[in-house]
């Protein structure tokens, strides 16, 4: 159960409990008179690890280094201003997604409800942790080389954050609904969601809160202060009393975080600068108009409580691909549920951004965005699964998998600028002359002739190969970072 548990998030580790039986055995002889060690070594050759998790995974962990890391100089696969999705969009609902999945293989036997239970409140709190220190405000890594933060401006939501609270939930029904779960399934299309109902009405019942709040919660006019350094604080005024708005300025996830966390403890440059509302660079980053509206200087929580609420739907839709996996022992059983179900969201999400009846949006991590990005999550493992799982070419995608398995460090390391941090904490003279600056500048873009160019290889060598090669050393040498 212990090991089961460290697979739960798999954003953290390998774990050799997420394997699952050969879908085709051979037939034993009932007459034949074979010993039991020679019956449990025949059972074990039968097994096989599922690579296409550790798989998915790591392509979560190399995407979100690539838009974080070259995002700035290709806008375009940036997270999108406001509706719309891009690259940098797939990144946390692939993560959801995943964990969903990996949540119901750890979760398939559980012998101690109250020991399940405990594990996996450790593991939200220790997620929790690492969330605020890393993105709270305290680390400033890789270029600014101070450390601190002022409790004042602490921001107390981030990726991690939304990580744990998504784990929490779906986890805790996924344990105290296993006395109702059957072994077997019964004949019918529908018998594998009616067997985990209580998945899916935890999933509803977030659905339910969501839209409730979004489309009925009054929004009264507010303000913030924009500390600019080197100038004088600003007060801004926002006006809107409003219902039911879904855009930057007024809407009822925004209104919800500033009345639970307060507007001081936002992630302090929201990607609706973006906007050409707020900047003439746009789509990229830039000065804010002197004519831009108020709210363009205004602080956002991407992470915030609503939001997150509604991001239970992603793991809600992973797990049942969970169930699948553990249910359907065909290959081709599973491909046909799971990719049928993607384009089902799929479809659900182009109808519904396109009428306009309810965007897209990361942001607000909108019903058509979940159906978006899960639908393209289901797909996107279906493809993975066929390569590594049932062609065998699993070869190509090794690095991805030692990345997955190894994910948490990587995060940590690579994504999130520790690494280079530490490096560049070791300078000459200036801190601008440090071993990860001159790489970039003189092997990348001088050689090039390009910024763009430049920071793309550097990315690609200096940042995700590196990485892949050092998860592949670590495990071979057996070492994974758990949670």
């Amino acid at each position: 159960m212990d090991e089961g548990l460290n697979l739960a998030l798999d954003i953290d580790g390998k774990d050799d409990d997420h394997v699952l039986k050969k879908e085709e055995r051979s037939n034993i002889n009932e007459d034949s008179k074979i010993d039991q060690h020679e019956t449990d070594r025949m059972v074990k050759k039968k097994t096989q690890r599922i690579a296409t998790l550790d798989a998915f995974r790591g392509l979560t962990i190399v995407i979100m280094i690539l838009v974080d890391k070259a995002g700035g100089v290709y806008p375009s696969i940036d997270h999108a201003p406001w509706n719309g999705c891009t690259l940098a969009d797939f990144v946390m609902p692939f993560f959801l997604f995943i964990v969903g999945v990996a949540i119901a293989l750890a979760l398939k036997r559980i012998e101690k409800i109250k020991y399940a239970v405990k594990k996996i409140m450790l593991r939200t709190l220790k997620l929790l942790f690492w969330g605020i220190l890393l993105q709270g405000g305290y680390s400033h890594a890789p270029d600014d080389l101070s450390y601190g933060v002022n409790m004042k401006f602490i921001r107390w939501c981030g990726i991690l954050q939304r990580i744990g609270l998504v784990y929490c939930v779906v986890a805790l029904i996924e344990t105290f609904t296993t006395k109702l779960r059957p072994s077997t399934l019964t004949s019918g299309r529908i018998a594998i969601f009616t067997a985990y109902k209580w998945q899916w009405f935890g999933g509803f019942m977030a659905f339910l809160i969501y839209m409730i709040t979004t489309f009925t919660l009054y929004v009264p006019d507010w303000s913030f202060v924009d500390h600019v350094i080197g100038d004088e604080p600003k007060r801004y005024t926002v006006i809107c009393g409003m219902r039911g708005h879904i855009g930057p300025a007024c809407n009822a996830v925004g209104h919800v975080d500033r009345q639970v966390w307060g507007v001081n403890h936002f992630y302090s440059h929201p990607v609706w600068r973006h906007l050409k509302e707020c900047t003439f660079s746009s789509p990229g980053e830039g000065p804010i108009r002197e004519d831009a509206p108020s709210w363009c200087r205004a602080p956002f929580e991407p992470e915030g409580l609503l939001s997150s609420i509604s991001a239970i739907l992603s793991g809600t839709i992973g797990i049942h691909y969970g169930h699948v996996l553990i249910h359907f022992k065909g290959h081709s059983e599973r491909l046909k549920h799971w990719v049928s179900m993607g384009f089902v969201l799929l479809t659900i999400a182009i109808i519904l951004h396109f009428s306009n009846a309810i965007p897209i949006n990361k942001q607000l991590y909108s019903i058509s965005y979940v159906c978006f990005t899960a639908g393209v999550a289901g797909i996107v493992f279906s493809v993975l699964y066929i390569l590594i799982d049932v062609w065998g070419f699993r070869t190509p995608f090794l690095f991805l998998e030692w990345i997955g398995m190894n994910s948490m460090l990587v995060f940590v390391m690579a994504a999130q600028g520790i690494f280079a941090g530490f490096v560049n904490g070791w300078y000459y003279e200036d801190p601008n002359n440090s071993l990860v600056h001159w790489i970039k500048k003189h092997v990348f873009v001088n050689v090039w002739n390009s910024e763009r160019v430049g920071t793309l290889l550097y990315v690609i060598f200096a940042e995700i190969t590196f990485w892949g090669v050092v998860a592949g050393v670590l495990h071979k040498l057996k070492i994974y970072w758990k949670l």
